[in-house]
């Protein structure tokens, strides 16, 4: 019966792993956080030990270092990508939400091949570590011009980084792309409005990973079967 408890308690535990970093449904979840729930987990370990269900704490032992390293490398390369292209990320229980400096031309949906690079990376990150997770591309746009004709412009560049990513490697049915036009409530510069460079800093996009709250997906590793 010791032994049935330990390993119904285990498999409680490695699932409590896939939530590690949750807090609230619209909560910024921090490194902070996440150290509380693995403490946590590390504790329940160390009473399983003690009960002699040794096995079965090995094994949740194991699975802890790999989420917290996995954790690490993503924090590692999310870091790096605010570093390297000025991206701004807030880190959500359900999502991970990406500003990005990806501007475009008055009245214009044209991905410029300066921001494939920061593009590309993106991709990277989100196919490393959430491959099945949905990508939502918001779109943007100045206040010029009706609000009708804004809806549509700015579908159309999130509608063009959405065909460049599904380019680049992103399976088609797991990004989508949606506009929120000249939406007052988020405009960038609340005054700037085209023609010509006025107003660039709202003709943009946002990339959205939906990730339900899932911890980093674990790397693929080939079987050790013999040839």
């Amino acid at each position: 019966m010791g032994t049935m408890r330990g390993n119904w308690r285990g498999l409680g535990i490695l699932s409590a792993l896939s939530l590690a970093g949750a807090a609230g449904a619209c909560k910024t979840v921090s490194p902070d956080e996440l150290d509380v729930s693995l403490a946590a987990l590390r504790d329940e370990i160390t009473q399983q030990m003690r009960s002699g269900d040794q096995a079965v704490s090995q094994q949740l032992g194991g699975r802890i270092g790999t989420v917290e390293q996995r954790t690490a490398a993503l924090e590692t390369d999310l870091g790096q990508l605010e570093q390297d292209f000025e991206v701004t990320i807030t880190r959500l229980e359900n999502q991970l939400r990406f500003d990005v400096p990806v501007y475009f031309a008055f009245n214009d949906a044209t991905v410029e091949k300066e921001d494939q690079a920061l593009l590309d990376r993106f991709r990277a990150v989100a196919q490393e570590y959430y491959p099945q997770a949905l990508i939502t591309v918001e779109g943007f746009t100045d206040p010029a011009g009706s609000a009708e004709f804004n809806m549509a412009l700015g579908l159309r560049r999130a509608g063009a980084v959405r065909e460049y990513l599904v380019g680049t490697g992103v399976t088609a049915d797991r990004i989508r792309a949606i506009s929120y036009g000249e939406d007052t409530k988020r405009l960038v510069a609340p005054t700037g409005t085209g023609p010509g460079m006025a107003g660039w800093e709202n003709r943009r996009v946002v990339l959205v990973i939906d990730h339900d709250g899932q911890a980093p997906a674990m790397p693929t590793i080939a079987d050790d079967a013999t040839e």
